[in-house]
């Protein structure tokens, strides 16, 4: 069944040279659909079995200067996420009213018949209290792991001349 309308099989320029549909204008060329049960798939052609490159290295000496600069960017990072994640824990703890029911038990425990008034937790766990005593840890933390991370640039460095570095085998994936 065809339409009137419909171009007929023959009409898709099957010279090789776009045809023109009445408007004067050139129409898209599309190959011929061939049809199923004639069509194979595409027999793949055997690829050359290549070998896989190896390279030896040794990593004979690491630079200090880096290695401080690395270590510094790396305990700042960890600086920040640690004072994010203090905040958002002392947050959704005090949203939920644990500092509260605590405050009040221990104050109930340490109240005596001479105290009128027992231990306020909330004194010792304030955000600004709590807030500033990880922004201290935090910046010992800093110091340290840049320190640290220095000192093991040095020593590796020092083992590595004694003993010969660190060999490393890469291979080239396939």
């Amino acid at each position: 069944m065809s339409t009137p309308n419909a171009p007929q099989r023959g009409q898709w320029g099957g010279s090789g040279q776009p045809t023109t549909m009445g408007s004067g204008q050139p129409t898209a060329m599309m190959p011929p659909v061939p049809d199923v049960a004639t069509a194979r798939p595409p027999t793949p052609s055997p690829s050359p079995v290549t070998k896989a490159r190896k390279a030896r290295l040794v990593l004979g000496r690491v630079d200090p200067w880096s290695v401080m600069k690395l270590s510094f960017l790396l305990a700042i990072g960890l600086a920040i996420i640690a004072l994010v994640a203090v905040s958002i824990l002392w947050s959704v703890l005090n949203s939920m009213g644990v500092f509260d029911s605590v405050g009040q038990t221990v104050e109930s425990v340490t109240r005596s018949s001479d105290n009128a008034q027992g231990i306020n937790i909330l004194d010792y766990v304030a955000f600004n209290k709590v807030f500033s005593l990880t922004a201290l840890l935090v910046g010992i933390n800093v110091i340290l792991m840049t320190a640290l991370g220095t000192l093991a640039a040095f020593l590796y460095n020092l083992a590595a001349s004694l003993v010969g570095g660190l060999h490393v085998t890469l291979t080239e994936d396939v």
